[in-house]
Parts: C-alpha cells; structure tokens; sequence
C-alpha cells in the first residue's frame, strides 16, 4: 500500500510563489510507485484547496479563474485518521493523509507556523520541528545562537521598528560604529526580500523604511569585502548530518538578489526556481576552507535543531580565506535538489529519503511521554472556595 503523502504549500506570505516552485518540482520527482501525492495549497487568503490540477504550474498563472474546479478542504484527525474533509454543509472526506511534507518558504508558514499546526493535530511531517523553524526564520535569534558557541558570524546590529522611531539617532549612531557598507535587512524574511546594500550614510535611512515595510524587527549586518557566496546543503537530523558539495553563488547584483535567485535570465518564461541561479559547482575555493564550510555547516544545522534537508549559506572574505556563517534555510528554495543531483544522490532519492527520516523520527518521538494517563483534576476542590478562585474575584 502507497503512503499518503500531502504536499503542502502557498500561504500568506511574499515568498508565496516560490513555495509553488518548489512543490511542484518536488511532486514531480516524488517516487509514485512508492507515494501516493496529495497536493494542499493554501492560497494567499490561507483558503485550503486539494485536487490533482495542482500539481500543475499553469494552474498558477491565473488561480482566480480555475480554483473554481479545485475542492476546498479543511484538515482534521477523525476517528483516528488523518484527513482532508470538505467544507459547507455537507462534509466528506476527499483524502486520507499519512504524512505531510511542508514546502513553504517565509512568514507565517516555514517559520514554525504550519509546523505548530501539524504538531498539534498530531500528524507526521518532514523537515525540522516548530523550534528549528521559528529559530532558522529570524535572522536575529539565529546569530545571538550562533554566537553563543563562537561560531563566525559577521557584526551586526539589530532593533525593532519602534526602536528606529523613538531614537533614531542612537540606532545611526551604532550602525555607524559596524562601519560602513552594510547590508539592511528585514529580520524574519527570504529569498532576499526588501534587502538593501548600502554605501554611505545618507542612504541608511530609507534603506531602513523599506525593510520596515515587511517586518517589525530590523538586522543591519557588515558588508564583507572581497566577497564569495558559497552555500551548502545538509540531509539529517539530531542523530546525523551529511553535507553536500558547495556551490559558489554568481550575483549579477553587488550581493545575491531575489532576481538572481529566481528569475535569473529567464526574461518573462516561467522561472525554475533556484535552478535558475547562476553557480559554479563545486566552489571554486581551496582544499581547506572547503572541509571548513561542509563542517560548519553540519554544526549549524545540529545546533539549530534543523531536520530533513537545509542549506547554509556563507559569506567568505576570499583576500583573508575567512569563513563567515551567514543564514540557515530550513526549506530551502528547490529544496537544494541540485546540490544533492551533483553529490550522487538524485532528487527522487533525496525526496525520499527527507520521508523516511520523518517517519523514523516521528516513532522515536512517539515512545517519548507527553502526558499523564492520570486526571489530577478528578480530586481539585477548587470550586468549594478554593484560594485561586477567591483571588479571582478579588
């Protein structure tokens, strides 16, 4: 019997169309002599939709007219079973779940969100778990953790949206002090939405208030000189980790743009995700710090608590062969297949190997305790005027 895998993606979030990308490129490669695809989108609205058509990217161009023939569900555990039930008022079942493999990119989806949900009907899914997630979405906590254990990250500083208005010159003032280029950034997005490269100090400012458009919580990091971009991906989990080879990134911009990285050349064909970007593979860098990136990317992704596939992207000082940890991506665009196609591992392999790994992990966790079978709350005389609800009054 085929396991019921439900492919979700979408969302309400600005890297709404690039987790459709990557799902429908993964759904193609889903073994389905073994799987059996449910695809669930979630529109932009956070409307669920299932059915076959969605598997198709045309779909996409224009949703409004065909969502029509698309049936909406809702996702629920009945009578033991995990499924997808229409919604009105005639309810029915239209799909039997057994996992979920979440294919979200951004806020609201990949930064724990859907993983919460997911964790909380109780259903098995890939990728990292609620803490991974959250941890691997905010660019802030995610270097306060790194340099926790000395890992190198570049300097920073970081401040809230209402920080910025009620001081603005003590937040110039320590932005000046990291030096100037620096890189501004909105904390908890991807795919390098509302980044900004910025030179000089007259510039700050609005750099600063379009990042603040998408995010409440601002980083501004260092810009490092003699700039390489390598990134590499990591298959495991707590117990294991195994590093891809590295890629170096091309940037057409002074740093990797949402452009480089999903529409590249295409000049208006549907773009193909990261599989657009320009790279070289491997990484044109030495024997060293080669080993030094796929390690510090292992310890990334094990101090990160990170699962299933990641990537880890770096920054290197090429004149001084510095390593600089820049950012995890807990669901990375395309997933990294192309990094792993170019470690012998193809996609179809990869994809099922991401499914195994939750399902292992998911019956490791299953023998843990979570609750007790005893009801503490049988003998409570607290409704005989116990202490807690006279406090209540009062």
């Amino acid at each position: 019997m085929k396991i019921k895998v439900g492919v979700i993606f979408g969302g309400q979030t600005v890297e709404h169309e690039i987790s459709i990308i990557s799902a429908v490129q993964a759904m193609e490669y889903i073994d389905q002599e073994k799987y059996e695809i449910i695809p669930i989108y979630i529109s932009k609205d956070r409307i669920w939709y299932t059915g076959k058509m969605l598997m198709d990217i045309d779909v996409y161009k224009d949703f409004d007219s065909l969502k029509k023939y698309a049936q909406k569900v809702a996702f629920y555990k009945k009578n033991g079973v995990f499924v997808l039930q229409t919604v009105g008022l005639l309810k029915r079942t239209v799909a039997e779940l057994d996992i979920m493999f979440p294919i979200m990119h951004g806020n609201n989806t990949e930064d724990g969100s859907i993983q919460g949900y997911l964790e909380t009907v109780g259903i098995p899914y890939v990728g990292s778990k609620v803490l991974g997630s959250a941890i691997g979405q905010d660019k802030v906590v995610m270097k306060q953790i790194m340099s926790s254990i000395d890992l190198p990250i570049v300097p920073y500083t970081w401040f809230y949206d209402t920080n910025y208005y009620g001081d603005k010159k003590l937040i110039l003032k320590e932005i000046k002090k990291i030096g100037y280029p620096v890189i501004v950034k909105p904390a908890t997005l991807g795919s390098s939405v509302g980044i900004t490269l910025v030179k000089t100090e007259d510039k700050i400012d609005k750099a600063i208030n379009d990042a603040i458009k998408y995010d409440v919580k601002i980083i501004v990091e260092k810009v490092i000189e003699n700039l390489v971009e390598v990134n590499c991906s990591v298959l495991g989990n707590y117990t294991y980790q195994e590093a891809s080879v590295i890629e170096e990134v091309i940037s057409t911009e002074e740093f990797l743009t949402y452009t480089d990285k999903y529409i590249g050349k295409s000049k208006g064909k549907t773009t193909k995700g990261m599989v657009a970007t320009n790279r070289v593979i491997p990484a044109r860098i030495n024997e060293k710090l080669y080993e030094e990136v796929q390690m510090l990317a292992k310890e990334t992704f094990n101090i990160m608590n990170l699962s299933g596939v990641a990537r880890i992207d770096f920054l290197i000082d090429s004149k001084k062969n510095k390593v600089y940890v820049n950012e995890p991506n807990t669901i990375p665009g395309s997933l990294s297949f192309y990094l792993w196609d170019k470690t012998n591992k193809p996609y179809t392999k990869l994809l099922d190997e991401m499914l195994s790994i939750a399902i292992k992990d998911f019956k490791t966790r299953s023998k843990k305790i979570y609750s007790f079978d005893t009801n503490i709350l049988q003998n409570f005389n607290g409704l005989k005027g116990g202490k807690g609800i006279k406090g209540m009054k009062r």
